[in-house]
């Protein structure tokens, strides 16, 4: 493997990350309970900092570099900016949050560094060995981040699960690579589609290298039946660490889709196409289905996150542009449309009090109607009901699976999608037709509001033009 000094000027938003988490990590140590608003503080320049490094690579031509183990592409650009919008929010939306509960400590936003750093890395991924590199960073930092509450006993039990489901998938994940690997002879993503394309290989043994590396997969994205993790990690966490989960890791394990399948394996889309139209079918089934039956919003979100998981998935099983292009503006809506829903959870919870009953949520319209109109745009943009934009990533998804002649996948979506819309009805109606039980006022600070707001704003206005962002979507695609 030979490296070129220059080749590093396109992983400078990575190598950015990784001094300044490790920076961090340093000055942490030396600062008093009183002074962990500069960890604060360092966090957000290191995630602006990525952002502007990023924004300084050449995007015009695809660039392979560390002898094919990184490429910095369009479509890692616009993935990474989402994921730093989103780690940006994060931060804000829990910063009194973790502050109200002993846990506003270097240790978080170092985790959240690091995550991110993997997400990155999963982003630009061009080796299946740099895939699974940045994939593990991200997962260690993940287990470790719902386990920070240490005197949680369900926190502690949710890090526990999440650990060993997520060791196993990656030991699926990995075996499935090292069959790619014995079969192809190689690494490179570029190299195993031309081999494969070439027929330089063993059938049999490429198909069940692809048979592990999609449930490697399935377990990280959540899809039914490896989904086991899902509803008790987004419960046992706290409502920081779930709004963490459930929205930036989204966007990198599309990219590790998009990479692995559609760049790596291509030509074997007939056979993983299989896999994900019965992942697809079961997520949704299963997810819309069991999150009727939830008490809890946070388990009743992690349902729906599942379902949406089956929805993002058709678009990628279509091996389509048209249905790449779909799946990713869905997921990138999605992890905005999360944001504002467990970004409300954070607003209603205080000191000693965490707001993830449905109940808590009775007569948020007497309380704020502001807060009550932006968690409506978010729960129906969820539901897919126009004009907020989950009704467009539903649609342009929809198109897609119709265009590749799945008439009757596109079916079951639609009546999915209808079950689904009943619990998000039923937190509406406790928000508007319900007496309050809880007449405390709001106790978010002024950023918090604001960033509700604009995150409520985002909604309906990508919702009204839809139109930039899903062209976006189609040239980086097409590139």
């Amino acid at each position: 493997m030979t490296v070129n000094v220059a080749d590093f000027a396109y992983l400078l938003p990575e190598l950015w990350v990784l001094a300044m988490a490790s920076l961090l990590l340093v000055v942490d140590v030396f600062l008093h309970d009183d002074q962990r608003i500069i960890s604060f503080f360092m966090a957000l320049i290191t995630v602006l900092g990525a952002a502007v490094a990023t924004t300084y690579v050449d995007i015009e031509q695809t660039h392979i570099v560390l002898s094919g183990a990184f490429v910095s592409d369009r479509m890692a650009v616009l993935l990474k900016m989402f994921i730093y919008i989103s780690v940006t929010a994060i931060f804000i939306y829990t910063r009194q949050y973790l502050m109200e509960r002993n846990m506003f400590k270097g240790e978080f936003y170092v985790l959240a560094l690091f995550g991110m750093l993997g997400m990155m890395v999963m982003v630009s991924a061009h080796s299946l060995l740099s895939i699974y590199l940045g994939l593990e960073l991200m997962s260690l930092s993940m287990y470790a981040l719902v386990a920070l509450q240490r005197d949680s006993g369900i926190a502690s039990e949710a890090a526990m699960k999440y650990f060993v489901l997520g060791a196993l998938a990656s030991g699926l994940l990995l075996y499935g690579i090292s069959l790619l690997y014995g079969a192809t002879g190689t690494l490179d993503l570029g190299q195993l589609n031309q081999r494969i394309s070439m027929g330089q290989s063993t059938d049999l043994v490429l198909v069940l290298g692809v048979v592990f590396v999609v449930t490697g997969i399935a377990f990280k994205l959540g899809a039914v039946p490896f989904h086991m993790w899902v509803p008790d990690i987004y419960h046992g966490a706290s409502t920081a660490v779930t709004l963490y989960i459930s929205t930036a890791p989204k966007i990198a394990a599309f990219a590790m889709i998009m990479r692995l399948l559609a760049e790596g394996l291509g030509p074997l889309h007939p056979y993983w196409q299989q896999f994900i139209i019965v992942l697809a079918v079961l997520s949704m089934f299963l997810g819309n289905v069991a999150a009727i039956a939830q008490t809890n919003i946070k388990r009743m979100l992690a349902y729906s996150t599942i379902a949406h998981v089956g929805f993002f998935l058709l678009g990628i099983l279509t091996g389509t542009q048209e249905g790449y292009s779909a799946s990713m503006f869905y997921i990138l809506v999605y992890s905005i449309m999360s944001l504002g829903g467990f970004g409300m959870i954070i607003v209603l919870s205080r000191a000693g009090f965490e707001a993830d009953r449905l109940e808590d949520f009775k007569g948020l319209n007497e309380r704020s109607p502001w807060f009550a109109g932006v968690m409506l745009v978010v729960l129906i943009s969820m539901a897919g009901v126009p004009p907020a934009v989950g009704f467009y990533a539903k649609l342009s998804v929809l198109q897609a699976v119709v265009q590749s002649g799945f008439v009757w996948l596109a079916v079951v979506a639609v009546i999915f999608s209808i079950i689904g819309a009943f619990y998000y009805l039923r937190v509406i109606k406790y928000m508007y037709f319900d007496k309050a039980e809880d007449t405390t006022p709001l106790a978010a600070g002024g950023d918090v509001r604001a960033l509700m707001s604009a995150n409520g704003l985002a909604v309906l206005l990508l919702g009204v033009f839809p139109g930039a962002l899903m062209a976006l979507c189609a040239a980086v695609v097409a590139h």
